[in-house]
């Protein structure tokens, strides 16, 4: 039968394996190529030009940014806010994901869209919110100033309007895995004697804790980053209220371009950090598997 087959028909059904084999790689190596075309456009261009702005005119002029006070002032206190952040919404993150993962309950479904609204809330508009709540006219405005209690341009509202942006990142990444783990193990520890706190740290907390550390990192990465909600109830006091981000935005609007791309290499390489951490723990609790 096969003798029977033209020899130019023979030829092309033998070599169109090889002609589709070439033609995916073909496309494969130009789908990478386009790829990596994007990111080095969108982000590794503009990674270099942030270290080579901030180095131009060389380590004496980048490191003189960093003598300055107000400069270390914004360090510090995008470090402190993120250093209280971080953990608060650690412990919601972890007590809501366990109520919603592990209990059924009325209003659940309502629970969850709470969880997600600075999700789809502006920055803007949510540090806007916590000015008609704290501010001097706001709602509670006069109780906070009759008893001598600042919120708004203070450090308070910023770690306020840092816990309401960052909050669902560490829930929204336990929620699932919770989910998906199922609860036959803590249900086998409960059958055998232990308490619902032995049970949390013995079974659970150790089944979650990559995702954990994961929610985390992303947690602090925006705290740190966060600019909309922060530069509204920060009221951009120098020195006093001004975090990293708002900082860098007065240098450059003075025309300190050293100063600002030098404080945004700082927080480029916190954020570059936090990355190479966020694919460490991907990797190890990919191999722990």
């Amino acid at each position: 039968m096969a003798l029977g087959v033209p020899l130019a028909v023979r030829e092309e059904l033998a070599t169109r394996p090889g002609r589709d084999t070439l033609l995916t790689v073909l496309l494969r190596w130009l789908l990478i190529s386009v790829s990596l075309a994007f990111l080095a456009a969108l982000l590794l261009a503009p990674l270099a030009t942030v270290f080579a702005t901030a180095l131009g005119h060389g380590l004496r002029a980048y490191f003189d940014t960093f003598a300055d006070a107000d400069t270390r002032s914004a360090i510090r206190l995008t470090l402190v806010s993120a250093a209280v952040v971080v953990p608060l919404n650690t412990l919601f993150g972890l007590a809501a994901s366990w109520c919603i993962a592990k209990f059924e309950f009325r209003g659940k479904s309502f629970f969850l869209t709470l969880i997600d609204l600075p999700l789809a809330v502006s920055p803007v508009i949510s540090g806007m919110l916590f000015v008609l709540l704290f501010g001097l006219q706001g709602w509670f405005g006069h109780w906070l100033q009759d008893h001598d209690i600042s919120i708004i341009f203070a450090l308070p509202g910023i770690i306020i309007a840092e816990m309401f942006v960052t909050f669902p990142y560490v829930a929204r990444e336990l929620i699932p895995l919770m989910q998906q783990l199922g609860n036959d193990e803590e249900e086998a520890a409960i059958t055998m004697g232990a308490g619902a706190w032995m049970t949390f740290f013995r079974v659970t907390l150790p089944k979650v804790r990559w995702g954990l550390i994961y929610g985390v990192i992303l947690c602090n990465a925006r705290a740190m980053g966060e600019f909309g909600a922060v530069s509204v109830v920060s009221g951009h006091i120098r020195g006093l209220t001004d975090t990293m981000p708002l900082h860098i935005e007065i240098l450059y609007n003075e025309y300190n371009f050293v100063g600002a791309f030098a404080v945004a290499s700082l927080l480029t390489l916190l954020a570059v950090l936090t990355l190479v951490i966020k694919t460490l723990v991907e990797r190890t609790g990919y191999k722990r598997r």
